[in-house]
């Protein structure tokens, strides 16, 4: 069971049927500093970022949509960060694998607490 998914991240399915797993092998939820492996099957997603986050792609594809529209594709050993609060959709093309260390300086999800 993935921790992330609840009324802060407001998870919103727009293709698909992506499944979302994981591990936090560093902190919880709700912890300033958490590191981990994320998977997700196919699919497409969009959802509020929960952490400042810097993850890099192990296995499998996915294009983000950025806050402003933009787009980037991201394969294996490529990286990217994400900020708290932002909204941005997933596309995963292929099942795909990241690692991720997410910094949460007041340790709550809502950007908006």
């Amino acid at each position: 069971h993935w921790p992330f998914v609840g009324e802060a991240s407001d998870y919103k399915i727009l293709r698909g049927n992506p499944k979302a797993s994981g591990r936090l092998d560093i902190g919880e939820a709700d912890s300033m500093h958490r590191v981990g492996i994320w998977r997700c099957t196919a699919g497409a997603v969009e959802c509020n970022e929960l952490g400042d986050e810097l993850q890099t792609i192990v296995s499998g594809r996915l294009r983000i949509v950025w806050p402003d529209g933009s787009e980037d594709l991201f394969g294996p050993g490529d990286s990217f960060f994400t900020r708290k609060g932002d909204r941005v959709v997933w596309d995963v093309l292929e099942d795909v694998t990241k690692v991720f260390f997410t910094y949460n300086k007041d340790g709550k999800p809502n950007p908006a607490a």
